[in-house]
């Protein structure tokens, strides 16, 4: 008896042995099959570079669900290997992090007006293995066979889709599993990349080695973490830099609630409101509100027009369909090189992009994306958590952009009420002031980019790497130009 149980459990074992050792020879051909060759437009490199699907839901073929990702290994090859892993997501919600945060600010190919890609002397990649995803599904290349799915999309079903996409992905690239992982994000990802990390911290818990995710800590930029203090911080930015009258700024900050549960019964008071509002909107309607000093693109030959803004619409502005009109750009064109590289089929077949063909064109920001089901209104108790937790936690603000300016990142922050370890004060990159920071303790760092926008890397690439750099490696940011 003995020995026919010893014999069942050993058929067992082996059985269990060969099954997982199919599953890592399926998932290596996946990743062979994913490798990047003969990108139209790429300049020579000696880093590989992958991008495909990964399914959410492998075991339900009926039901494909698939977020789409591009991986740029470390610039150095011999790097690789030491290098940490880093997500990279883009904000909206709804935008991708592969046409704006991989294309246009911080990847190492930058999409030009030629359709050609150029060498980003400063990307991130040079500090770290980069993964750019679009989450959720209906963003850029990402899919579902199912409509119904697009209409239950919010931030718990983004962080959801985000981690099973990180399981999948890790069974596809095993040998990334122990490095030091952190995410980073800008904008709305000041949702997504909080509520992520959270989700990883919770399942860490109670995780096999097959499931345990090794998070060190998250960095975000010109993020939206907190609805009342962005709102309130963005209106005195406008005031602050001359963009908004006197009167309109005390009309607004007077007559507007900011408070995201206010429902005011004063109907004369909510009219007056949505009047101030409107005004703000006007006096944002000839300049880029992502970056004040920036010129907007006025190329007759650029008709693009993304169908979203990069962050989730104000409360107090959301009835005005002038706010999603304002003009944004960077380049200031680049947002309509990348809408039109990507659509481009030999682009889509070097990536292994849009393989069930989609029926609608790709853009950087989705069109198909019409509802948002849940979107707390402030995220500092998740970061207050993670923060206790001992994750690395930084927050960075390019301090010319007028969405989710350096005002509304620092009262979020001072709401926190943690105790300050380093005073405010400059820090340098080639001997010139790049910004300002404060260190807090417990490990969380503010610090701002002179001269840049929302999207920092595309403002100040050198400066934003250098920030990278030292937030992967906890250094502390210069302190003097020696």
């Amino acid at each position: 008896m003995a020995f026919f149980r010893n014999s069942i459990f050993f058929t067992v074992l082996l059985a269990t042995a060969a099954a997982v050792e199919l599953e890592a020879d399926q998932e290596a051909r996946r990743r062979e099959g994913d490798r990047v060759t003969g990108l139209p437009g790429q300049p020579p490199v000696n880093f590989s570079h992958y991008a495909g699907y990964v399914k959410l839901r492998p075991d339900q073929p009926q039901e494909q669900k698939a977020l789409f990702y591009w991986f740029f290994e470390a610039h150095e090859a011999k790097d690789v290997g030491s290098k940490p892993l880093v997500l990279w997501l883009n904000g909206g919600p709804g935008c991708s992090s592969i046409a704006y945060g991989a294309a246009q600010e911080l990847g190492p190919f930058l999409v030009q007006s030629n359709g050609q890609l150029k060498l980003n002397d400063f990307s991130w990649n040079k500090a770290a293995n980069m993964l750019f995803l679009e989450t959720p599904i209906g963003v850029g290349f990402s899919y579902t066979n199912k409509s119904t799915d697009l209409e239950k999309l919010g931030d718990k079903i983004t962080a959801q889709d985000s981690y099973a996409f990180l399981i999948g992905w890790f069974k596809r690239f095993p040998n990334f599993k122990l490095h030091h992982f952190y995410l980073a994000g800008e904008s709305y990802a000041g949702h997504y990349v909080p509520q992520l990390a959270d989700l990883i911290h919770e399942r860490n818990q109670n995780s096999s080695k097959d499931t345990f995710i090794n998070l060190k800590g998250f960095m975000m930029g010109n993020a939206a973490i907190d609805d009342e203090r962005d709102s309130k911080g963005m209106v005195e930015y406008a005031w602050s830099h001359g963009i908004i009258s006197d009167k309109l700024y005390h009309n607004i900050m007077n007559e507007c609630s900011f408070t995201p549960d206010s429902n005011s019964t004063n109907q004369t008071a909510a009219t007056h409101c949505e009047e101030h509002a409107r005004g703000f909107t006007l006096a944002y309607s000839d300049i880029d509100i992502y970056s004040i000093y920036s010129p907007i693109c006025l190329s007759s030959s650029s008709n693009f027009t993304s169908p979203t803004l990069l962050t989730a619409t104000p409360r107090i502005f959301s009835m005005h369909e002038l706010w999603h009109k304002l003009p944004l750009g960077y380049d200031p064109c680049t947002e309509a090189y990348a809408n039109k590289f990507f659509n481009r089929e030999d682009v889509q077949r070097a990536l292994h992009a849009n393989v069930t063909k989609l029926s609608y064109p790709y853009t950087p920001c989705s069109g198909v994306i019409q509802r948002w089901t849940d979107s707390p209104s402030s995220i500092l108790p998740t970061i207050q958590k993670l923060l206790n937790a001992g994750l690395r936690i930084w927050v960075y603000s390019g301090d010319t952009d007028g969405r989710v300016p350096i005002t509304s990142t620092r009262y979020s922050i001072n709401k926190m009420e943690l105790e300050v370890e380093e005073e405010w004060r400059a820090w340098y990159h080639k001997q010139e002031v790049a910004g300002w920071v404060e260190t807090y303790r417990g490990g969380l760092i503010l610090a701002t980019v002179r001269g840049a926008g929302h999207q920092v890397p595309v403002f100040a690439p050198q400066q934003s790497l250098s920030l990278f750099s030292h937030f992967l490696s906890a250094n502390t940011l210069p302190s003097s130009r020696s």
